[in-house]
């Protein structure tokens, strides 16, 4: 399997490189299990966030982040939101996303006492990866919703459209591959 070196904050990782269509690859991260660079990532992302009261992520792999983000900045509680309704959820507020590396579109749910607790507060969205941004706008929307204030917006790496977007801090940058250009790597 080919793979794309990177450096993430005094890590290094090689990220398989994984076909999502027939013109198209993404270095595949996965930041799931990676204890030592969550921590790493938290702390230096942490360290560019302007005063907030919450921070908000898409499940799933955004959650291991804003759990050491909010450690690291003494905040009681943190907000998910959910890939799809569940039961439990009271009056969600709902917004549809269509993901680069899946082939429907995804709904992006907050419970009722999530977006209650997002009123009036100063929001920063956080998640690994921002590629074209629809995730990120997904989050804008409920947290406008909900009547929250956005703040920031962080990621571990930004791909694609996203490298250029000013209104987004990260810690680095992962190009998209043509699968012409996949074939070229050692």
């Amino acid at each position: 399997m080919k793979t794309y070196t990177i450096e993430i904050a005094g890590f290094t990782r090689h990220l398989p490189i994984i076909k999502i269509n027939n013109h198209l690859s993404i270095a595949s991260f996965n930041l799931l299990g990676d204890v030592d660079l969550v921590c790493a990532a938290a702390e230096a992302i942490a360290e560019h966030l302007p005063h907030i009261d919450v921070l908000i992520t898409a499940e799933a792999k955004g959650i291991p982040l804003i759990y050491e983000l909010s450690k690291h900045l003494k905040l009681p509680r943190y907000v998910v939101a959910r890939k799809q309704v569940k039961k439990y959820m009271n009056k969600p507020i709902i917004h549809e996303v269509q993901s680069i590396t899946t082939a429907e579109k995804q709904l992006l749910a907050l419970d009722y006492e999530d977006a209650a607790f997002l009123n009036y507060k100063r929001v920063a969205i956080i998640d690994d990866v921002i590629s074209s941004g629809s995730s990120l706008e997904a989050l804008e929307r409920l947290v406008n919703k909900a009547g929250g204030k956005i703040v920031a917006k962080a990621c571990i790496l930004v791909e694609g459209d996203s490298v250029d977007r000013q209104d987004v801090f990260h810690l680095n940058e992962l190009p998209l591959f043509t699968n012409a250009m996949v074939e070229c790597l050692d």
